[in-house]
């Protein structure tokens, strides 16, 4: 039998039953249960509103948050709910009253923090996903679901060049992975006393991974925290340095971090040269790779990364350079078994484990039970598309975080602090003898201008003790024209400056 034939044949059988028995039941209605067609208004009247919002985000202001007021925001503040409310009213609400007064991180002109994706086939997957609700944390309630997912996490390990030992679950983002690639470096190089033991992280290093040192139990004063070089890198030598000086007062060094692209600056740190310290000293080698890690799909990305595929655990967001919706991130090992070592815990309750007939169960990989499908969020669009599509939007963002960083070096009052790595480049008022204070007041100045304009939104930072602009390309809707629009912002923010 045809396959939609069939489909039609078991809705009748089943809308058949559904009828019997919503006749044996005596209840009225069902509000949590909305009958087909009420779904398709809910739906429909969502569409309503996003489809002119996503369709005009050029046209739209950057920044909103000078309308949350506080006299605003405390008229949001309401009671618990006793009765429903109309769904068009709330949507009303949604769209025009409250989206509007955040920052329009989704447009092309959203330059600031690393992380503005959200196409919208993921958004798709997120609505069959939720719709369904099927679970993915054991292979028993949906092997199939959970080998989609596993699918995903093999696509990761091949894009970062790992072995076929290699494995690894989908999370909410960078800080999740990271606090479960401590914990398993902790667990497999130390067991049980770890109260010695040591990691050496650069100040570059993103700030999840100290949190990450400390909610793992390690005391604080165990963190080395080292200086990174004038390229704002790890540096293996003072790594080293460091091991051999701990070693020496008895303490038990086990953790190296890298980054494949820091958030400050997107330095990527050496990680061959990380890597080959790290086996040296018998150390877990760790990559924070949640911004850079997919630039890996490029030629360009492949060789500024080279060393990433000798790490043992590494860092994934593909909520970052794969577009995809916050609430997307990825741990991968080099070695799966790791992972189960640390994480496996068994109970009476718990279904039987598939794990022995290839199946991943993933909830003896990660430190979620209960977790979504987030896999289909990746997998759709990954099939829908291909690679080859988020390839060229990688190397989009190469080229033009390149031409931007020449348009800036034209620019006389300006001067770049670091070099783009990745798509990332800070700069900053150029140092004519003026005080710290004086140059820092005057970037500051620069940034608040370019944002007044609304076109484009930047973020800053500090590189020693230097207020820096950062210009970050990630999203996929940037492209030369918002860059040209910046360009002409900042030509125009430094005339209204001069005195």
């Amino acid at each position: 039998m045809h396959k939609a034939t069939l489909r039609r044949f078991w809705g009748l059988v089943f809308g058949a039953r559904s009828a019997i028995i919503a006749g044996m039941d005596n209840v009225a209605s069902n509000a949590l249960e909305p009958d087909g067609e009420r779904m398709r208004e809910m739906v429909n009247s969502v569409m309503d509103h996003i489809v002119p919002l996503l369709t005009t985000l050029n046209d739209q202001p950057m920044d909103g948050t000078a309308d949350s007021t506080p006299e605003f925001l405390e008229s949001l503040i309401e009671p618990l709910p006793q009765s429903g409310a109309n769904f068009d009213a709330l949507m009303d609400q949604l769209f025009d009253d409250l989206l509007p007064k955040s920052v329009n991180t989704i447009s092309g002109g959203f330059m600031a923090y690393i992380g503005c994706g959200g196409i919208f086939e993921a958004a798709v997957a997120d609505l069959i996903a939720n719709s369904l609700n099927r679970y993915t944390g054991t292979a028993a309630e949906g092997s199939a679901l959970v080998q989609i997912e596993a699918n995903v996490v093999r696509w990761f390990c091949d894009i970062m060049g790992l072995p076929d030992t290699a494995g690894g679950f989908l999370c909410s983002g960078g800080s999740i992975a990271n606090l479960s690639g401590v914990i398993t470096a902790r667990h497999i190089k130390l067991g049980e006393d770890f109260s010695r033991g040591t990691i050496y992280i650069s100040d570059q290093t993103h700030h999840c991974v100290a949190k990450a040192v400390r909610l793992a139990g390690i005391p604080r004063a165990n963190l080395r925290v080292l200086p990174a070089d004038e390229h704002f890198r790890l540096d293996p030598e003072r790594v080293r340095a460091a091991i051999k000086e701990d070693r020496d007062r008895g303490m038990q060094p086990f953790l190296l971090v890298g980054s494949g692209g820091t958030t400050n600056t997107g330095a990527i740190d050496p990680l061959d040269e990380c890597a080959d310290l790290a086996r040296e000293e018998d150390l877990w080698f760790h990559v924070d790779g949640a911004y850079g890690g997919f630039f890996r799909l490029t030629e360009r990305g492949k060789q500024a990364l080279k060393g990433i595929e000798r790490a043992d655990s590494v860092v994934l967001d593909p909520h970052k350079t794969l577009f995809l919706p916050y609430g997307t991130g990825a741990l991968v090992v080099r070695d799966r078994e790791t992972l189960l070592r640390t994480h496996r815990q068994s109970a009476d309750y718990m279904p039987d484990s598939r794990a022995e007939s290839g199946l991943m169960e993933f909830c003896e990989l990660s430190p979620e039970l209960t977790k979504p499908f987030r896999g289909l969020r990746v997998w759709l669009p990954m099939k829908l598309h291909g690679v080859g599509v988020f390839r060229d939007r990688l190397d989009e963002k190469l080229d033009l975080i390149r031409w931007v960083e020449s348009r800036i070096r034209e620019v006389a009052e300006l001067e770049v602090l670091a070099e783009p790595e990745l798509s990332v480049v800070a700069f900053a008022i150029r140092d004519t003898g003026q005080s710290l204070a004086q140059r820092n007041a005057q970037s500051r100045q620069l940034i608040n201008d370019i944002n007044a304009r609304q076109h484009v939104f930047l973020s800053s930072t500090s590189l020693n003790g230097v207020f820096a602009l950062r210009i970050a390309i990630v999203s996929f809707r940037t492209h030369k024209m918002h860059l040209q629009l910046l360009v002409d912002d900042l030509k125009a923010a430094l005339g209204d400056m001069a005195p």
